[in-house]
C-alpha cells in the first residue's frame, strides 16, 4: 500500500506550476491549510486561480490573503470577495476594483455544492439560489413546479490544500469541527489533494474505520504540522 506521508510542505507543493487552480480549504479562520499556503508562498507559482471561502486577509493573518500580497493571484472563486465594511478593505479588493485581479462571486452553498458535484462526477444542477442577481446574469434558468431555476456547473482544481485533524500513511483523514465545512468537498473535487494534519500520522489500519470522513484513495500526499516555530497553528481557542 503506497505510503503517501511527505517530508516537508515545500515538497509537497514543489510541482504547482503556473496557472495552475487550487482550492484552499477552512471555515471563519479554522481549518485553514496555513503551512501548504505559505510553502506555495515560497515555491512562487504565479497567475494562480484560487477557490476559496473568501479571499483571505492581509498582515499577520495566514491564508489565501498571503498569496494575494505575493502577487501570485490572477483570480478568486470565493463566496465572500469583499469586507463586511468599506473601512476594512483587503488588498486583494483593492487589486480588483483596479482589475488587476479577477474575482468570480458564487453564492456560499452553490460553491460547496460545485466543489461537491465535482467530486461525485454530477455534470451539472439547477439551483434556485442566485435567480435574479448578478450572479445568475447569463446562465440558463428553468422553471420547475412553479420555481425558476440556475443552472451551475462542477468546480474542479488541480490542487486541493486541506487542513486535517489526523491521518493514516494512506491518507484517510478525519477533521475536527468546522474543519468539515469546506476540506471534505475540497479533498473530492481536485485531482491532486494535500493535507497538512494536526495529530500525528498513524499507520494504515489505526484509524477507526467509522470515523475516517475522507478516504485516502482521493487524497495524495499528507504533511505533519511540526511544533511551532516551524509550523503554523491556529490560537488554541479557535483550533479547528
Amino acid at each position: 500500500m503506497k505510503n503517501k506521508v511527505y517530508a516537508s510542505f515545500d515538497e509537497a507543493v514543489a510541482d504547482v506550476p503556473d496557472g495552475a487552480t487550487f482550492m484552499s480549504g477552512g471555515f471563519a479562520g479554522i481549518g485553514v491549510p496555513r503551512n501548504l499556503l505559505m510553502a506555495l508562498v515560497r515555491q512562487g507559482a504565479k497567475d494562480l486561480t484560487g477557490i476559496s471561502n473568501n479571499t483571505g486577509g492581509q498582515g499577520e493573518v495566514v491564508d489565501v490573503g498571503k498569496l494575494v500580497e505575493n502577487g501570485q493571484i490572477r483570480k478568486m472563486v470565493c463566496a465572500f470577495s469583499a469586507a463586511p465594511h468599506p473601512s476594512r478593505a483587503n488588498l486583494f479588493e483593492k487589486l480588483n476594483e483596479q482589475g488587476q485581479v479577477e474575482a468570480e462571486l458564487v453564492p456560499q452553498g452553490t460553491l460547496a455544492e460545485r466543489m461537491r458535484a465535482a467530486g461525485a462526477g454530477v455534470g451539472a444542477f439547477y439551483t434556485p439560489t442566485g435567480v435574479g442577481t448578478e450572479t445568475a446574469e447569463g446562465k440558463e434558468h428553468r422553471v420547475f413546479n412553479g420555481r425558476t431555476y440556475v443552472l451551475e456547473y462542477p468546480l474542479h482544481a488541480d490542487y486541493a490544500f486541506v487542513r486535517a485533524y489526523r491521518a493514516d500513511t494512506f491518507g484517510n483523514l478525519q477533521f475536527r469541527r468546522s474543519q468539515r465545512n469546506f476540506n471534505p468537498v475540497m479533498a473530492m473535487a481536485a485531482r491532486i489533494t494535500i493535507a497538512e494534519v494536526e495529530e500525528d500520522i498513524v499507520e494504515l489500519g489505526e484509524l477507526d474505520p467509522d470515523s475516517i470522513h475522507t478516504p485516502g484513495i482521493v487524497v495524495d500526499r499528507v504533511v505533519k504540522i511540526p511544533p511551532p516555530p516551524e509550523g503554523i497553528w491556529d490560537t488554541p481557542n479557535r483550533r479547528a
